[in-house]
């Protein structure tokens, strides 16, 4: 039962988070003559006709209010890390009204966000840029998607602790010298604590390094981050199930992932040279 409303829950937040980017992809096109979501042009000057002013802030305000439409919702499972350009390499950015930047064409944009449902708690990071991403940027996001890609593909014994996982994730960064500073993937409640344990995808050693079970939850999220200029993530939710293998050898039983975040990432990120079928 509360796995099936996760499942729910996720549905209606993907249509929210969809929502908000048709929304801003639509803003940044009028008012900042941005390229489009799926496609690349130059940005150009900022127009007068602005909706809102385009901030950190008021952008997750209005992520916010398309969440707030759909049914059971019920607040924020955190607070919104609405980052641009450097501050999206700040891992656990915060911004403030006052204080935060601007949208921009020329630069990334990062939004790590999640609601609580009355049945589900949800956690997604997305990355996008509005303008046309140079080839590094480009470069690191599909390293950071095939990482992304690997975990979410992985079958493995019975007994596996999210800690041998890892190293999936981090791979097709390692082998251009990148990495990042964080785990990879945390327990995630059903309209509980975003952060749930007992167990963790991480490089860390910890007593927490518990083994994966059937019915956990568990998110998925890469990510890249250039002090001073850029940072990228990429996150979805998924639940640990029985994986259907053509063998069972020494009869543990094998695990994968089903994954329950629905929102699509930007294809003029991904250097499709660098994918594998």
């Amino acid at each position: 039962m509360e796995l099936t409303g996760l499942r729910k829950a996720h549905i209606r937040d993907g249509a929210a988070v969809v929502q908000y980017l048709a929304w801003l992809d639509n803003q940044m096109q009028e008012n900042y003559g941005a390229s489009g979501y799926f496609s690349e042009a130059n940005g150009s000057q900022k127009k007068e006709h602005l909706e809102i002013k385009l901030t950190e802030v008021s952008v997750s305000d209005k992520l916010e209010a398309f969440r707030a439409e759909k049914e059971h919702f019920k607040g924020l499972s955190f607070p919104t890390i609405s980052s641009v350009g450097p501050n999206a390499a700040i891992i656990h950015y915060s911004p403030e009204a006052n204080t935060c930047a601007e949208l921009d064409a020329d630069k990334i944009y990062l939004c790590d966000s999640g609601a609580q449902y009355l049945d589900g708690t949800t956690d997604i990071t997305r990355t996008v840029h509005f303008g046309k991403p140079s080839e590094h940027q480009k470069s690191c996001y599909t390293a950071v998607l095939k990482g992304h890609i690997a975990l979410d593909a992985a079958v493995f014994p019975n007994g596996t602790t999210g800690h041998a996982l890892d190293i999936l994730a981090r791979t097709p960064l390692w082998k251009s010298g990148l990495d990042y500073r964080h785990g990879t993937g945390h327990g995630i409640g059903s309209y509980l604590n975003v952060h749930e344990g007992p167990h963790l995808i991480s490089f860390r050693p910890s007593a927490r390094n518990v083994p994966l079970q059937a019915s956990m939850t568990v998110t998925d999220e890469p990510g890249y981050y250039e002090d001073g200029n850029f940072g990228i993530r990429l996150e979805n939710v998924l639940i640990v199930k029985e994986a259907d293998t053509k063998f069972n050898f020494g009869e543990k039983g094998y695990l994968s992932f089903e994954h329950i975040t629905w929102a699509p990432y930007q294809t003029k990120l991904i250097n499709t040279a660098l994918l594998t079928p």
